[in-house]
């Protein structure tokens, strides 16, 4: 069964149940509900019960979860809350560090998205991605900023999460994982700055980012999405292969299953965008 095309997971604050429906009507692949960071020490049981009593009332809704990290005293109650509610598809890890803490959520029953986001989840990067029910990863790339102490927005900051970037790809795809997402972008009323990270993050290969409103959601599918020049080329790759041999000749180039690939994919996002 193909898995549905995530480019956008919209996180919402668990202490703001007001906002859970608006977040599912705002056109992001995924939502997810946050129990960590968007959420004061003091709610963390109050934002359980939001979602629970939404999820209650609004039984067709399907959201993911980011649970508190796996030291927090609210860790065990996130996931032993996790597993009895059929409407939460996901568990987001945060500051993933281990297999074993990976393998601590996946007993949860549902599949894991680690968040990479300190030098120790790096290190350990090849067995995460290797664990029980990790469906992808996606990078805490200010955290990552924060722990290895880098200057952020410095050039020398962006060569070192670039290469971040570059092992959470490859352990993703020696894996067998789903395309990775891109960490938040903090400034969400920066179109043009997402965009260019957006861009970025697609040039390496990325799957898409997590964000943090809901206007920075179409703004990710754009940037994502093949521009005229590609969606025309695929098109042109796609109706030159009906018939042809395993390999052929287009414009003077040789098109193969590689080539043929690359152009299936540029035009499913061209369709997801629509």
């Amino acid at each position: 069964m193909t898995s549905p095309l995530i480019r956008t997971a919209l996180f919402v604050p668990g202490s703001r149940p007001e906002r859970f429906a608006k977040a599912l009507a705002s056109g992001a692949d995924a939502v997810i509900v946050d129990f960590e960071d968007a959420v004061e020490e003091a709610l963390k049981s109050e934002a359980r019960e939001h979602l629970a009593r939404f999820l209650r009332e609004t039984p067709e809704a399907r959201l993911m979860v980011r649970v508190n990290s796996a030291d927090h005293r609210e860790h065990a109650e996130d996931l032993v809350f996790c597993r009895n509610q059929t409407g939460i598809t996901h568990i987001l890890l945060p500051k993933v560090e281990s297999a074993e803490q990976v393998r601590a959520v996946a007993a949860a029953g549902k599949p894991v998205w680690p968040i990479i986001e300190s030098a120790k989840g790096l290190l350990n990067l090849a067995e995460i991605a290797n664990a029980p029910d990790v469906e992808r990863l996606s990078f805490g790339s200010l955290d990552l900023a924060l722990d290895l102490g880098l200057t952020t927005g410095s050039d020398a900051a962006a060569i070192i999460l670039d290469q971040a970037r570059y092992q959470i790809l490859l352990q993703s795809r020696g894996a067998g994982l789903q395309a990775p997402l891109d960490g938040v972008h903090p400034a969400f009323d920066d179109s043009e700055g997402l965009a260019k990270v957006i861009r970025h993050a697609r040039d390496m290969g990325f799957g898409g980012a997590l964000c943090i409103h809901p206007r920075q959601v179409q703004v990710i599918h754009d940037a994502l999405a093949p521009d005229e020049r590609e969606r025309a080329w695929a098109q042109r790759v796609l109706d030159a292969s009906q018939g042809a041999a395993a390999a052929f000749t287009l414009d003077g180039q040789m098109v193969d299953a590689p080539v043929l690939l690359r152009a299936q994919r540029l035009l499913a996002l061209a369709l997801a965008g629509r």
